[in-house]
Parts: structure tokens; sequence; C-alpha cells
């Protein structure tokens, strides 16, 4: 069998350039374009594949330039060719980096097996990309399966990265990542993204890497000289496990033994189970130096995403608090530039055979938090998000209480069914509140002066309770209908909402409740010169 669809000389990436105009590449020329900072997106690139495809490219390019001796990019795609060719020495002829190959062979993320076993796996041929990339849906209705059957070699490329590079455990024989804290959860990711196209970053992370090689190293016990970097080049029965310490600091792994084979010219996989994980590294709790995955300071354990995503909490710990290490890509430096950085957090949530979606949230580095970052002053951050946090789940706690009030219809218990209603309302809100944290927060910590900056804080609170009685009172038509009950259960909650914020001893809901009077004072005093402008 000869190779077929080979990434080193073949045109089988597309990406798109910030004019919009499309362009076949191979992989070196992808680098090279890369380098140029011209790549906008890959039209074929499916949301949940970006980190994936990110990380595997920094890793490669890492490799590359520093088993060249090199700190700067390649500047040309021969050089490039070159600098992967030399990483698979026993496969001069890019079998490695070919999408189907012999058996025998390593291929494109494909680790070798025994000439011809790949027939005789029993599994049915996965004969769309879709059907073997990593993405699990219980219904189909979001993201259908087994859909692309106009598939191209690129959609074969993107899937074999995600299932990889991300996948977890899928029943027995069906082995994740060594990269994620056990089967159940994912590979997530949380760094610093400059203005500028793909390639910015890409540049940004793959010097990260570099500059931090002997650290990881150090710190994770992998092997400094002649480690295993291409996991899939070495063979693998599906009964053995490379151990952790034998692998190069930027590894890129394998979890399942599949091979690519064409028939009519079109490409299908064959796949098999394994009786063990292909790393050995259970130990680790996906603590593995992976230039992107948090890690607790705690416990020293991978971070796992719920269905919640990242949440305001949670950014809110990876940002600013001591909670998680610090990723090696998180810290904004100068470099960075002074607009447009954001924080890029990306996920699958996993659950029991399923996936609980995908997850992705920006959030704006703005002048002041840049400095703070710059100058070691994130604890001042990590105050102001943590007095906020506070303040909404106080918030929430009051409505939820006048929600009770609502659907209880003015009585002091509440059964099941109306807590129920009460907290689907409160959640509501806290999701509102949670969509435009990080604006808000920006609004105070950019202030210049701390006069300024509490200021924003106190206009903050006003428009934070107005928006939580805004919820109570469009919840109105979901309360009673009888007009005597509709009068008292509206009055009995207004009233639990405005008591509520003035029973609370902490000082942000003092200063609210100081707000919500000055504000009433000030709409009853509109609303006597009005009346006494039309008795005129």
């Amino acid at each position: 069998m000869t190779l077929h669809h080979r990434l080193l000389d073949d045109r089988l990436l597309r990406y798109r350039d910030a004019s919009g105009h499309a362009h076949n590449a191979t992989l070196p020329e992808l680098f090279v374009a890369m380098t140029a900072d011209t790549v906008r997106d890959f039209p074929a690139l499916r949301p949940h594949q970006r980190h994936p495809w990110h990380a595997f490219l920094t890793q490669l390019a890492a490799i590359a330039l520093h088993a060249a001796g090199r700190s700067e990019p390649f500047e040309t795609a021969g050089e490039w060719r070159a600098g992967l060719l030399a990483l698979t020495p026993e496969d001069p002829d890019g079998a490695a980096f070919s999408l189907v190959a012999p058996d025998d062979r390593p291929a494109f993320l494909q680790a070798p097996c025994t000439p011809g076993e790949s027939h005789s796996w029993k599994k049915a041929p996965l004969v769309t990309p879709d059907a073997l990339d990593m993405l699990v849906t219980s219904r189909n209705h979001d993201v259908k399966a087994a859909r692309m059957t106009s598939a191209q070699p690129e959609d074969w490329v993107y899937a074999l990265v995600s299932l990889q590079t991300q996948e977890g455990v899928m029943g027995a024989g069906n082995y994740g990542i060594s990269r994620m804290n056990g089967g159940l959860s994912s590979r997530p990711a949380f760094g610093a993204v400059p203005q500028g196209l793909w390639g910015k970053r890409w540049q940004r992370d793959s010097r990260r890497l570099l500059q931090h090689r002997q650290k990881i190293v150090d710190e994770i016990g992998l092997k400094e000289i002649n480690g295993l970097a291409l996991v899939w080049t070495k063979p693998w029965d599906g009964v053995s496990s490379l151990l952790f310490s034998e692998l190069d600091p930027f590894y890129i792994e394998v979890c399942r033994r599949v091979r690519l084979n064409l028939a009519n010219g079109k490409l299908f996989a064959l796949t098999t189970s394994s009786k063990t994980t292909r790393i050995a590294a259970k130990d680790r709790l996906g603590a593995t130096g992976d230039a992107w995955t948090p890690v607790a300071a705690a416990g020293g354990e991978a971070l796992s995403i719920t269905a919640r995503g990242f949440d305001y909490k949670l950014m809110s710990k990876l940002a600013f608090e001591g909670d998680y290490k610090e990723t090696i890509t998180r810290n904004v430096t100068r470099d960075d530039g002074e607009k447009g950085v954001v924080l890029l957090a990306q996920a699958v949530a996993r659950g029991q055979g399923k996936t609980e979606g995908y997850h992705e949230r920006r959030m704006p580095v703005s002048r002041n938090m840049r400095e703070a970052f710059l100058n070691g002053r994130i604890d001042e951050l990590a105050h102001a998000a943590r007095r906020r946090i506070s303040v909404i789940g106080e918030m929430r706690t009051v409505l939820w209480s006048a929600l009770c009030a609502l659907f209880g219809n003015g009585e002091d218990t509440a059964s099941d069914d109306v807590k129920d209603k009460a907290s689907r309302f409160a959640k509501s809100f806290e999701q509102a509140e949670d969509r435009r944290f990080f604006d808000d927060l920006i609004l105070e910590v950019d202030g210049n002066t701390s006069e300024e900056r509490e200021l924003a804080h106190e206009q903050w609170l006003g428009e934070l309770a107005d928006r939580a009685e805004q919820v109570l009172i469009r919840a109105f038509v979901a309360g009673p209908r009888a007009s005597t009950r509709r009068y008292r259960a509206q009055s009995t909650a207004l009233s639990r909402f405005r008591v509520g914020i003035h029973s609370k001893k902490k000082e942000e809901l003092q200063t609210m409740a100081r707000v919500l009077k000055q504000r009433s004072q000030a709409r009853k005093a509109a609303m006597e010169t009005d009346m006494q402008g039309r008795a005129i």
C-alpha cells in the first residue's frame, strides 16, 4: 500500500485569510501562513475542535523547533517540511503525516499494528469523520451524528485530532487521554490570547512552550532528552502502556487504536478496543504539564468542567484567585500588546456516555487589568470580583425568598413546587448577571482613583437591585390570578424583597439599600412634580 493524503505534500488543509479568500495548504505551508498571521479561520473546523487543533499545531511546532535548536519559526515551507520529517527518522517518506499508510507503519495520529491486523478488527467501519470524532450526543438534536457523508480529507484530520487528544472513556476498552482528570472529565483550556488572527496566538503559545520546557521537565517528571514526542509513531498492540516518564514535555498523544483506509476513493476508519490506556498516567490526575490545562493548587488535579461551563465564578477563580495554578499560557506579558487581549476558556463538558455541551468564554483584559497582571497586583482584581460574587449570591437569596412569597400567595411557608418555581426565576437573574459580570467589573477596576472605583461599585449595586426587582415584577404574570390573592402575593413579595435587602448586614447590601432608598425618593419626588404640573 502506498501513502495517501500526505499532510506534508498534499494541500489538504483549507483556511481563509483576513479578506475571506480561501487557500489550500500543506501542513508546512500552513505553518508559514501562521507565521505571517494571515490565517483568519478554518472553514471545516467545528467549534469543539478549535482547542485541540490549536494545541496540536502549537505542540507540533514547539517539538520541531526544539529538535532543530531554534526559538523562532522556520521561514519557508521547505524548512518546515524538513523539520517535521526530522522528527520521524525511521519514516523519512512522511508516513507519520499521511492519513493512509500500511498497518505496520505509523499514519497521522494512528499507531502502527501488525501487517493486515486492522482488517480483522470486529467493529464496523466508520464511514464519516464525525462518527469517529469524540463528540457524543444522547439525542440527534443540536449536532447530528454521522452526517458528513461528503467529507473531505481535512475533516478526517480534525476528527483524528479531536478524538486522539481530547477523548475520555467511552465504555469498556475505550480509554481516554492522559491530559484529563479521569475518563469522564475533559481537556479544558485557559490562556491569554493577543489581538490578531490564528497565527498570533500560535506563535505566542509556541514560544511559551519553548520557554517553559525545562520547568515542565523539573515539575512534572517528563524526559528532557530523547523523550517520545509523537506518541502515534510507536507501535501499539492494545495491551501495553507507555510509561509517563518516557515522554517528551510537549508530547502529542493518541488514546485509541484507529487506522484509516480507502475504498472507491473514499476514506473510512477501522477501530478496535484496547486492554489498557496508551499512557500509564492515572496517578497524574490530569496534571501533565499541558500548557493550557488549569491544575488545582490544592490536590494537584486538573480542572473538570461541568454542564455549568465557565460561569462567572469559575472564570474569576481561573483569572484572579489562587485556587488554580497559573497555566503556561495564562500569564499576560507586555509582548501581548496593550489592546485586544482576552482570556479564553474552552472545554467540552462530559457526562456518563454523553457530552454536556461545548463551552467557550472570552474575558476582555482591560487597561487596569493588564497593569495588574504585569505588576503582580492581581489581588486587587480578585477582591473586586469576590465581593461582587458575594453580593450577587446574597441578592439571589433575597429574590428567591420574595419569589416564594409571590408564588405561595403571600404565605410564610412554601411547598416544593413553589420553591422550584422561585428557583427558576432566581436562576434567570443570576444567569443574566453572569453574562454581564466582567463588563461591569471592568467599569469598576478601570477607575483612575479609588473614589471613582467606589462610585462605580455603588452605581452597580443600585443597578443590580433594580434588575433583581424587575425580575420579581416580571414574575407577577406567573403569580396568582385571583384579584384578592394577587394583591396580597405581590405586595408581600415586594415587601419581603425590600426588607430582605435592608436586613442583610453586609456592607455592600447596606449601601444597596441606601441607593434604593435614594432612588425611591427621587422617583416619588418626580411623580409629585408631575402631578403638580398636571393640576396646573
